[in-house]
């Protein structure tokens, strides 16, 4: 819970005991991040984008980050509203459709492979099970600084 859920709770607790009863009545939504690629061009877009996604009940912040054509929406809120709002501005607009390469067990293979992807990212497969980390320690250490048995070709 950060600053914010305890500064609200402690506020809920202090609150009078008929507003409380009614509040813990009503199911409350969960914090949530949503990551959506939209696509921004200028810094009209982006200001358009992210007055239209800040004015959705619930979001406590937005971050754009234009290079990566990324939205993260932090808040109370649903992913598919936060969506439906972002392709309300005219904007081309989909839930963040890329994972870090090491989620995916073929991460250069024809399907997850996606040249506009951002560095590190590989297109986001609908799977029907467990997503597992396919990063092997040792490989992944082999010509790190912090492994004093690297290999020292560099």
């Amino acid at each position: 819970m950060g600053v914010g859920g305890t500064l609200e709770y402690l506020s809920d607790l202090m609150g009078s005991g008929h507003h409380h009863h009614q509040h813990m009545i009503k199911k409350k939504k969960q914090l949530q991040t949503v990551e959506l690629k939209v696509r921004m061009d200028c810094d009209g877009c982006e200001l358009k984008v992210k007055k239209a996604l800040s004015s959705i009940n619930g979001v406590k912040s937005v971050e754009i980050n234009r290079k990566q054509q990324k939205v993260t929406v932090m808040g109370y809120v649903e992913a598919t509203k936060v969506l439906k709002k972002a392709k309300s501005t005219g904007k081309k607009a989909e839930i963040w459709p890329y994972v870090p390469y090491n989620m995916v067990a073929h991460p250069y293979a024809a399907p997850s492979y996606d040249k506009k992807a951002p560095p590190g990212y590989v297109r986001r497969l609908e799977t029907t099970g467990i997503v597992t980390t396919y990063e092997e320690p040792r490989i992944t250490t082999m010509f790190s600084d912090e492994n004093p048995n690297a290999c020292s070709i560099m």
